[in-house]
């Protein structure tokens, strides 16, 4: 069910609403769907025996002159079994932010969704967006409550970016959260991050190719580079897909443009040209 369109249940034709949207209370939409539908939370009662579900990595982001991106490769597994060759993984959340998530599927993508619905709430009732750590802030707060489901085996692990348009400097105003499972927050110094079962090679690879004086262009290869070597290496994360055009997600936030999902068309172009580039070059 969406979190915008109440149940028929929830309609009240020709009744009063009930008390839990008459009554006063914060500007977050999430502690009103605790009250009012807890049921729809992402972070209700998690059970205490392992389950089997489907995870989603690698998540990537990296910093580059005059904003940031993230980008994320397409396959979701459930143990040694591809579970979604074409799963999406990095999601605009509002203007000026975007999350990639991975770990638990199902729960993560919920968890997504709320935020996002949980910042243009929190707009529409202050008149003003949250700041940047406020955002940030948000999100632990979120990742915090699903802790019972973490320890249960259900963790999920995200990774936030986003522009600053009130920084002293628009050329290096953006920035990458990273997150422990607890909610702990912790503000990204390097200008890159990854996240998911092939974050050790992705990392290993933005380490060499990362210049945060790069343009945007460049930005996006050394993402896609890196996507390419964690695939090279994990299993559980899918490289390029020619065959079937299916090629990695990859969000940019500047300035000027805010959070935009880069246009498929040129995210395949990158792609099929690191593939052709590593044909000559293996080893990258």
């Amino acid at each position: 069910m969406s979190l915008m369109e109440p149940s028929t249940a929830r309609n009240f034709p020709g009744q009063a609403l009930p008390p839990a949207y008459l009554t006063p209370g914060s500007s977050s939409f999430t502690d009103f769907l605790r009250n009012a539908a807890p049921e729809l939370m992402p972070d209700r009662e998690a059970p205490h025996s392992h389950v089997e579900a489907p995870h989603g990595t690698t998540i990537v982001a990296l910093t580059f002159r005059g904003g940031v991106l993230l980008a994320g490769d397409r396959r979701a597994t459930m143990g040694n079994v591809i579970a979604q060759r074409d799963m999406e993984k990095v999601y605009v959340t509002d203007d000026y932010s975007a999350v990639g998530i991975a770990g638990t599927a199902g729960i993560a993508l919920e968890m997504v969704r709320l935020y996002a619905v949980e910042l243009e709430h929190y707009e529409k009732l202050e008149g003003v967006s949250l700041s940047l750590d406020g955002k940030a802030n948000k999100l632990a707060t979120m990742l915090r409550g699903n802790l019972e489901g973490a320890i249960a085996g259900l963790a999920v692990l995200p990774l936030f970016v986003g522009y600053d348009p009130e920084a002293d400097d628009p050329e290096r105003a953006g920035r990458i959260v990273t997150y422990d499972i607890t909610g702990g927050r912790y503000n990204e110094t390097a200008g890159y991050h990854a996240v998911g079962s092939g974050s050790v090679f992705a990392k290993s690879a933005l380490k060499k190719r990362h210049d945060p004086e790069a343009g945007l262009d460049a930005a996006v290869r050394s993402a896609v580079e890196s996507l390419y070597d964690a695939a090279d290496d994990d299993t559980a994360t899918g490289g390029p897909d020619l065959s079937r055009r299916i090629y990695p997600s990859v969000v940019t936030v500047t300035g000027p443009e805010g959070a935009v999902r880069l246009p498929e068309e040129r995210a395949a172009a990158v792609a099929e040209e690191v593939v052709e580039y590593r044909r000559q070059h293996p080893g990258g």
